[in-house]
């Protein structure tokens, strides 16, 4: 394999995690198929998030990139899980310490922090992204139906922000509630404007 070859391949492979750690960015793999890659199986590529006390995880497709955390521009006033605007691709970028929202942990970004770039579901024109510290990069794995159980009873209260907790094979994780979380960190943003 040429040295270009396996440059691009380095880069836009599907495994965050073998990017050379000088590489500035990881690309996430996009999808076209909605949240079920493979239509036979009903498999779903996922991504696993560490971050303070918690995994998370979140469709692959719901990833834009993954950045080295940078020291944010704060906003004024805001919530504690309001980190401050992150610049990416022209757009300043709320930044959002999950663990701090959900009452999990506190994070402390940085050395070795990374920053996820999620893509907005509820459609919000104003606010189309939005970042997540995590300590590392994530994890790409594959979901299938058999591999992904539940936990806690019905009446479990959950943490703010948070959707269910769930097994994946040896993980445990939290799913985060996306839409959720677009609105809190919209209403933080236009209440600081």
């Amino acid at each position: 394999m040429s040295k270009n070859k396996h440059k691009h391949h380095q880069r836009h492979g599907h495994d965050a995690s073998a990017v050379a750690p000088s590489e500035r960015t990881a690309p996430a793999a996009e999808t076209t198929q909605g949240p079920v890659d493979d239509p036979v199986t009903g498999d779903i590529r996922g991504v696993l998030i560490q971050v303070a006390g918690a995994r998370l995880l979140l469709p692959n497709a719901t990833i834009a990139e993954v950045l080295s955390y940078a020291e944010p521009e704060p906003i004024a006033p805001a919530p504690e899980w309001l980190l401050g605007r992150t610049r990416w691709r022209g757009w300043q970028l709320p930044l959002v310490a999950f663990s701090r929202l959900a009452g999990l942990g506190v994070d402390q970004p940085g050395l070795g922090s990374k920053v996820a770039v999620l893509k907005a579901l509820a459609g919000n024109s104003r606010t189309p992204f939005f970042a997540v510290v995590t300590q590392g990069f994530p994890r790409l794995v594959t979901v299938a139906r058999d591999s992904l159980s539940t936990l806690g009873e019905d009446g479990d209260v959950l943490p703010t922000g948070v959707l269910a907790r769930v097994q994946l094979n040896e993980d445990e994780a939290l799913i985060p509630d996306l839409e959720a979380l677009e609105g809190l960190v919209a209403e933080a943003v236009a209440q600081a404007a």
